[in-house]
């Protein structure tokens, strides 16, 4: 279970000012939606938690600990494009990430450890439907099933945090519902927390236990660059519990269902 902390977070190049005064929490596992128009810092904010960019000003914390500047293996990505290695089988995709966390220097396993490898990822590919592909290449896959596999390598070192970047725009409706329903079991089972940037707000409901839009409030041409986005606003999802079993009594016990919600 993570919970994340933004604490006055700010994001200038030179004198462009890009995001300003960005601060929240989550609750531990998370799912949070993030939306808003195109170029609005979305994507920059999904790369400072990444590691690849780092905050002009504030700070975030991951469990109270601030977040390492760098990409690290508690944070997993997946992009828009699917990121998988086209020279590479389904399984020596997903294994990839456990043999260069463990070898960093030859870049793969022997014995046990290889064999202890391959097992967690044949495990992983058999959680998001490839255990049957496990030996064709990326050509070879569907565009919904590359980006399964493109989870399936983020999710094997079991990262505590999961950063999605717009990874289902380019599936028809069909398969990304498919790959909704994958998702949100591995986020149920694995506990993580989830940030999503998506510009399908029907999406963001969807999936999202929490949506926070960003937005530059000032759009005058001569403030576009002094004044960057911030959050305009940020809602719960509420979603049905469903009632609880009916209890066993000679009379009828009216169930009716609770709203809560939920992170």
């Amino acid at each position: 279970m993570t919970r994340v902390t933004v604490e006055n977070v700010w994001k200038t190049y030179g004198r462009q000012t890009v995001l300003e005064r960005i601060s929240f929490e989550t609750a531990p596992q998370s799912f949070i939606s993030l939306v808003g128009p195109s170029g609005c810092g979305k994507s920059t904010f999904l790369r400072m938690l990444l590691g690849d960019e780092a905050p002009t000003q504030g700070r975030i914390l991951v469990d109270g600990v601030a977040l390492q500047a760098e990409p690290s293996p508690d944070r997993g990505v997946v992009f828009q494009k699917y990121s998988v290695f086209p020279h590479l089988t389904a399984l020596q995709n997903v294994m990839l990430g456990i043999e260069l966390g463990q070898s960093p220097f030859l870049g793969h396993l022997f014995g046990k450890r290889r064999r202890a490898a391959r097992d967690a990822s044949r495990a992983m590919l058999k959680s998001v439907g490839l255990e049957a592909a496990e030996n064709k290449y990326p050509a070879e896959l569907s565009g919904g099933m590359q980006q399964r596999l493109a989870i399936a390598q983020a999710l094997v070192k079991r990262p505590k945090l999961l950063l999605l970047d717009e990874p289902f725009g380019a599936l028809d409706p069909g398969i990304r519902a498919e790959v909704h329903e994958i998702l949100l079991t591995l986020w149920r089972e694995t506990g993580m927390t989830i940030f999503m940037v998506t510009h399908d707000l029907s999406e963001a409901f969807k999936l999202g236990t929490r949506v926070i839009a960003f937005d530059r409030r000032k759009n005058r041409p001569e403030e576009l660059e002094a004044y960057g986005a911030t959050i305009t606003f940020d809602l719960p999802v509420m979603r049905k519990i469903p009632p609880p079993e009916p209890v066993a009594s000679t009379e009828a016990v009216e169930q009716k269902p609770k709203i809560a919600i939920v992170r």
